[in-house]
């Protein structure tokens, strides 16, 4: 029995040698990491300000008795707008949101031919103040040290009003002013450019350029010009804008991969 025990001892101390010697040849075993990536998706939240320079509009009135008389020298002022939207990211590459604008009043100024005025020109002009609400959309072109570049366009329809109009005939009837505020429904459209830089998971800020085509503006009728039934139109109202806005992301938090089980290379 006691032989027994003894190579039974032996046998056990062969096997646990082996056993480590195997296991010191074994490679360190490898742990996979979880990475994180960047989020996707979801609801955001936009506010905007920004600068809005006009082109040149095309100016008229059309009366009753003589038609449509143009004005030259056209101009409009600056104005400045301001905004909200809601949107939602489908991916890394795609977004939409729903904006609404409203830029303060421009005035918008040109001359008329008139042969009893002094000079033979009269003075038109009128306040205009736009609201828009605009359906856009983007692609993303690549993130780079947390700058996204985009491109992107935009439909929806802006209410234009015209206010405070009035047509200076000097040496003639004077000054007439329009009383009363007149708004026109019109198809607007927009293409934009700008890139955005996340200032964390949550927060984005967005600088962009749009160019806006916003219809145009009708006043009033007037009927005490002396003409009868006198509207100015103001055609072409198109600007050119500079934009800073910011966007709140919801569930801005970092996406996990499921954990992975821990291997060995053999």
């Amino acid at each position: 029995m006691g032989q027994f025990f003894k190579r039974l001892s032996m046998a056990v101390v062969a096997v646990a040698c082996a056993t480590s010697a195997f296991a010191a040849d074994l490679p360190e075993p490898v742990i996979e990491h979880v990475p994180q990536i960047p989020a996707v998706g979801g609801w955001y939240l936009r506010g905007d300000i920004g600068y809005k320079v006009y082109g040149d509009p095309s100016g008229s009135f059309r009366d009753g008795v003589i038609g449509d008389l143009r004005y030259v020298r056209e101009s409009m002022d600056d104005a400045v707008n301001i905004g909200v939207g809601v949107g939602y990211r489908f991916n890394e590459y795609f977004r939409s949101d729903l904006t609404v604008d409203y830029e303060t009043p421009s005035s918008a100024k040109g001359y008329a031919f008139c042969g009893l005025c002094t000079g033979n020109l009269s003075t038109e002009g009128a306040d205009i103040d736009v609201w828009t609400v605009m359906f856009n959309g983007y692609v993303d072109l690549g993130t780079w040290y947390n700058i996204t570049p985009y491109v992107g366009a935009g439909i929806g329809a802006s209410y234009v009003r015209a206010s405070n109009a009035y047509s200076i005939n000097p040496g003639s009837t004077g000054t007439v002013n329009y009383s009363g505020t007149n708004g026109e429904w019109n198809l607007a459209w927009a293409l934009m450019a700008g890139a955005a830089y996340d200032i964390n998971p949550n927060w984005t800020i967005d600088a962009g350029y749009q160019y806006r085509n916003l219809g145009m503006a009708k006043t009033v009728r007037h009927t005490g010009v002396g003409t009868g039934g006198t509207r100015a139109k103001w055609d072409d109202l198109v600007a050119h804008e500079v934009r800073l806005g910011l966007r709140y992301n919801f569930g801005g938090a970092p996406v996990y991969y499921a954990p992975q089980a821990i291997s060995s290379n053999f």
